[in-house]
């Protein structure tokens, strides 16, 4: 996939999750072959402002490429300038502009979502940020902001119009959330309208799922989320049948190296948080523990028997207690096989 001029080799992207696509699990993706990836979404305000927690959330792994700046606004100058600040790092490969977060807290600063109501206004962000930076400009948006008032059309045109590089949609209205079916005919409709790649999203859990949607759309990608949280060798597993061979059976000892890899790269990120920190209050072990807690659930679901250690997971104090948990629950295991994705 050709996204202005970068190119993608494996068109399978990890999409940009608040509360976990930090560089840590990115990074844990990338290994599994990942094929581009998107910081959580920062604030532009924030970014121009020189805020010390806003540049943290675009902390990258060593070498992580490709990857993209996800950052979420609604003046289009400051979108422009933060972009060129972004871009002056030389760490990102694309700028994606962040229109279908649902979130209030963003939405109510006419934000994210809210920036469905307003497509001309998308174009307008859109073109600012393309005349400030030499990076592609992508944009990542929702098919409308209330159930059955589509708005994605209009969108689209604006997004191409205005010179966007990429337009990725998640087949859901942003007001359901991620509540409901994905209307993946409306994806394949604007993919067929436009010119510019058009990347699919929304519901997808499996290596399987993932593959017959981008074969029943013709998308040019497809952005796994939720489906990777928990079991980053999705990306590994597509790759595996587009080879026409059956994805690899996990064990017990993949899964226990895979979690301590991403606790220590948490932690290591959150040593990095600490530069701006009080240190007589913040503990970065305890930190990475306490963040990965949700990354925990998804690690172990499928897992028989943990209904009580589960109950645990608020005395969490250090990463050692996580892998206590985690030596715990598959002790208890008939078996040494990782269960399959039951989401």
């Amino acid at each position: 996939m050709r996204v202005g001029g970068l190119e993608i080799d494996f068109p399978f992207l990890l999409a940009p999750m608040a509360g976990y696509t930090d560089a840590a699990f990115r990074s844990v993706c990338l290994d599994y072959g990942c094929g581009g990836t998107f910081t959580e979404v920062v604030v532009a305000q924030g970014l121009m402002r020189g805020s010390k927690p806003s540049w943290h959330m675009l902390e990258t792994a060593e070498n992580e490429h490709p990857v993209a700046a996800h950052i979420y606004g609604s003046e289009p100058a400051v979108m422009a300038r933060t972009a060129a600040m972004i871009e002056e790092t030389g760490r990102f490969d694309f700028i994606d502009i962040n229109c279908g977060c649902p979130v209030r807290k963003i939405v109510a600063k006419g934000a994210g979502a809210a920036l469905i109501k307003d497509p001309a206004l998308i174009g307008r962000i859109v073109r600012a940020v393309k005349a400030a930076v030499k990076l592609p400009v992508t944009v990542k948006t929702r098919i409308g902001f209330y159930d059955g008032q589509e708005m994605i059309t209009t969108i689209a045109r604006e997004v191409e119009d205005n010179g966007g590089d990429m337009l990725a949609i998640h087949g859901r209205y942003a007001a359901l959330h991620h509540r409901g079916p994905v209307d993946w005919e409306m994806i394949a409709r604007i993919k067929q309208m436009l010119t510019i790649p058009v990347v699919g999203n929304g519901g997808l859990m499996t290596a399987a799922d993932a593959l017959e949607k981008m074969q029943s759309s013709g998308v040019d990608g497809i952005m796994l989320a939720r489906g990777a949280v928990g079991r980053p060798w999705i990306f590994e597993d597509v790759a595996a049948i587009q080879r026409g061979e059956q994805p690899k059976v996990r064990h017990h000892d993949e899964l226990c190296a895979v979690i301590r890899t991403h606790l220590d790269r948490l932690v290591a990120l959150k040593h990095k948080e600490a530069r701006y920190r009080r240190k007589s209050d913040f503990n970065p072990d305890w930190s990475a523990a306490l963040n990965f807690r949700s990354h925990l659930i998804q690690y172990l679901r499928g897992f028989a028997d943990w209904s009580d250690v589960r109950r645990r997971l608020n005395s969490i104090r250090s990463t050692d207690d996580i892998l206590e948990i985690v030596e715990t629950v598959l002790a208890r295991q008939d078996t040494d096989v990782v269960p399959g994705w039951k989401g």
